[in-house]
């Protein structure tokens, strides 16, 4: 399972908004990837100011290494995906994360519906 930005902020927050059976499905999965796109977006908000994280984000790689999330590296399989998709979403940091999903026949935990357009498995609840 690949984690949607604001899947893996609001699962290391422990915000109420992530429903309890998908924080049971992270904690307990076996395969459940955090995308290094995932971590960029994350410093770009903290850079500008729009994010204020509980850790800091130089200790994010051991604190994911903690949970058992993986860090999904970009590849050029994934850039190639991207430049296929159609433009049902206009996001370039969710259109990546659905192409990663793609190239790594992976679902995505995610409440953004317009992930729903694509060819891959959203969950959410």
């Amino acid at each position: 399972m690949l984690l949607d930005t604001h899947t893996l902020l609001w699962f290391l927050e422990d915000d109420s908004r992530l429903p309890p059976s998908l924080r049971s499905l992270i904690e307990d999965g076996d395969s459940v990837f955090a995308s290094i796109i995932s971590l960029w977006e994350i410093a770009i908000k903290l850079s500008i100011n729009k994010l204020v994280l509980q850790v800091e984000f130089q200790d994010l790689p051991s604190v994911l290494d903690n949970l058992e999330i993986g860090v999904l590296p970009l590849t050029f399989a994934d850039a190639a995906q991207y430049l296929s998709l159609p433009l049902h979403h206009r996001d370039p940091f969710d259109r990546m994360l659905i192409a990663q999903a793609m190239t790594n026949s992976l679902a995505i935990a995610s409440a953004d519906t317009a992930f729903d357009a694509y060819p891959i498995q959203r969950m959410w609840a």
